[in-house]
C-alpha cells in the first residue's frame, strides 16, 4: 500500500472511530465514494490499524489536521510525518499535495488553477498523475526569473499543464520591476490587465511560501541586488508569499520591494474558492503562521513538526 493510501485509510478510521462521523459524512469531507469509505474501514479493522484506538504513526498527523482546521478557520489541512532528512520535506509534502490536488480536480470542475513556484511545487508536479483536463487553464500567479531554472514560475506552469493536458498562461514579466513606477507602467498595459482579470477567475490556487534564509528560492535567485535580507528583517518581514513580504501578523511590510512585485494582489487570494499552500520545514514556521493569521489560504499541506510549531506560534499570538 502506498503512503497516500495509508494516509487516507488512517484519516477515514480517525473520522469514523474518533470523531463519530458517518460514512456518508466522511465520503463528502474527503471527496471519495461511500463505498470506498466502507472498504477502507474494513481494511483498517482487518489490518489491526483499529484496536480501540488508532495505532499508526499518522494518527498524530490526523489530530493536528483537525486542530489546524478548528483553530485557524482553514477549510482543510493535510499533515505528513516529518522526514528524518530535512531535504526530503519538499518531497513528502509534494507527494501529499499531488494526491490532494488530484482528488480535488477529479471532484470539482475547475476551469482555472493559479500556480506559484518552488521546490515543493516541483515535487508536486513530479508526483501528479497524468490526466486529460483540456478545459483547465494553468495560470502563473507571479512573474518569474529572467534565466532558466526548473523551479521557475514559467517551467512550473508549463510542466503542470503538460501533465494534465491543460492550457497554460504566463504572467510574462520578472518577479520585481526596477521601481514602483516601472511596475505600475508594466501592469497598466492591456495584456497585463487582461492577465490579472483572468487570475481573478481561478477556482483553485497552488502556492508555497518562502522564509528569509538561504533555503528560500527567492532569496537565492530572485531578490533584486539593491534589496538586502537585513533591510527586509528591519522592516519586520518574516517571509513572502507570491513575492510579497509579510510581517508576523500577515501584513505586507512597509518596504519598497512590495511596491515592485509583479504578481496577483494578495486580496485576490481571499476571493479564490480553494487556495492551497504547500510548504514545510521549521525555517518556514513564522511565514506559515503569518499566512494563516492573514487568512491567505484555505488548505494547508505541511509536515508534522512544522504544523506543531505553527500552532504554537498562533496560540501564543492569540
Amino acid at each position: 500500500m502506498s503512503v497516500e493510501d495509508e494516509q487516507l485509510r488512517v484519516r477515514v478510521a480517525w473520522l469514523y472511530f474518533m470523531e463519530g462521523l458517518t460514512q456518508a459524512d466522511i465520503a463528502t469531507r474527503l471527496g471519495i465514494t461511500r463505498l470506498r469509505v466502507n472498504r477502507l474501514l474494513g481494511e483498517a479493522r482487518q489490518s489491526g490499524l483499529v484496536n480501540i484506538k488508532v495505532n499508526a504513526q499518522l494518527a498524530g498527523c490526523v489530530a493536528l489536521e483537525r486542530q489546524l482546521v478548528q483553530e485557524t478557520g482553514l477549510k482543510d489541512a493535510v499533515v505528513v510525518p516529518t522526514p528524518a532528512d530535512a531535504e526530503q520535506i519538499p518531497v513528502a509534502i509534494g507527494r501529499a499535495t499531488a494526491d490532494y490536488l488530484g482528488r480535488h480536480l477529479d471532484e470539482h470542475r475547475a476551469r482555472g488553477l493559479g500556480i506559484g513556484w518552488g521546490t515543493t511545487l516541483r515535487e508536486t508536479i513530479r508526483h501528479l498523475g497524468n490526466a486529460n483536463l483540456a478545459d483547465l487553464s494553468i495560470n502563473s500567479m507571479m512573474g518569474g526569473l529572467t534565466h532558466g531554472l526548473e523551479l521557475n514560475t514559467f517551467e512550473i506552469a508549463s510542466e503542470f499543464a503538460r501533465r494534465v493536458n491543460g492550457q497554460c498562461n504566463y504572467l510574462a514579466a520578472p518577479i520585481y520591476a526596477g521601481s514602483p513606477r516601472s511596475r505600475d507602467t508594466i501592469l497598466a498595459q492591456d495584456v497585463f490587465r487582461e492577465t490579472l482579470q483572468r487570475l481573478a477567475t481561478n477556482d483553485v490556487a497552488l502556492l508555497s511560501v518562502g522564509d528569509l534564509s538561504r533555503r528560500s528560492l527567492l532569496i537565492r535567485y530572485g531578490l533584486p541586488r539593491d534589496v538586502t535580507v537585513e533591510a527586509l528583517r528591519a522592516a519586520g518581514a518574516v517571509g513572502d508569499i507570491m513575492g510579497t513580504f509579510l510581517d508576523a501578523r500577515g501584513q505586507p511590510v512597509r518596504h519598497t520591494i512590495n511596491k515592485r512585485v509583479i504578481a496577483a494582489p494578495l486580496e485576490m487570494l481571499r476571493e479564490i474558492a480553494t487556495v492551497i499552500v504547500a510548504s514545510g520545514g521549521l525555517n518556514k514556521t513564522a511565514i506559515l503562521a503569518a499566512t494563516l493569521h492573514a487568512h491567505l489560504c484555505s488548505v494547508l499541506i505541511v509536515d508534522e513538526a512544522t504544523a506543531k510549531a505553527v500552532l504554537g506560534v498562533l496560540r501564543g499570538a492569540g
